[in-house]
């Protein structure tokens, strides 16, 4: 066996959950939502401004990084795509950690797969061999990185205020 089989079936494994995430929020495939009601859930409970941009944003990050994940095609350039939309799904789910409640745990252990096929790159096994592209430098991976950080900054920074809780209202009445 061999590391590169091994990048393969992680690439090719996390790539297609991505994908199928994704395809559920923009297509409504694999009993998914559709644009409108990911739209309504982000600019709602997301409080995303224009929820219909970051809607698109977030789920073709997520179509097409793990499109590109599978195919080992452009070195991080879908693996960074992914970590992007992990960001922002890990301020989603935060403070609580498990899955069972919520929590940042299946997005985190995304967010790090990703991170680490940015790092070592897709293999042997991957279009990129193929194709004869070395695109897994640190400055391209580092740059990646800041550009998503920076874009997951503008989808939180462009968020609707908070509106209190009824709960919070009955405690203030």
């Amino acid at each position: 066996m061999s590391v590169d089989l091994g990048l393969l079936v992680l690439r090719v494994a996390v790539g297609l959950i991505l994908f199928g995430h994704g395809a559920q929020k923009l297509f409504g495939w694999f009993g998914g939502p559709g644009l409108a009601a990911a739209t309504a859930m982000f600019g709602g409970h997301l409080r995303l401004r224009p929820a219909p941009f970051w809607v698109l944003v977030g789920s073709l990050s997520e179509v097409v990084g793990g499109l590109l994940l599978v195919a080992g095609l452009f070195g991080p350039a879908g693996a960074v795509a992914v970590v992007a939309a992990m960001l922002v799904a890990i301020t989603v789910h935060w403070p609580a950690f498990w899955a069972q409640q919520g929590g940042i745990e299946y997005p985190l252990v995304l967010l790090v797969v990703a991170l680490t096929l940015a790092i070592v790159g897709p293999g042997a096994y991957s279009l990129d061999s193929v194709l004869g592209l070395q695109l897994q430098t640190p400055l391209i991976v580092l740059g990646g990185l800041a550009v998503a950080v920076v874009g997951v900054g503008l989808a939180l920074g462009t968020r609707a205020p908070a509106t209190p809780s009824a709960q919070e209202a009955v405690a203030r009445s």
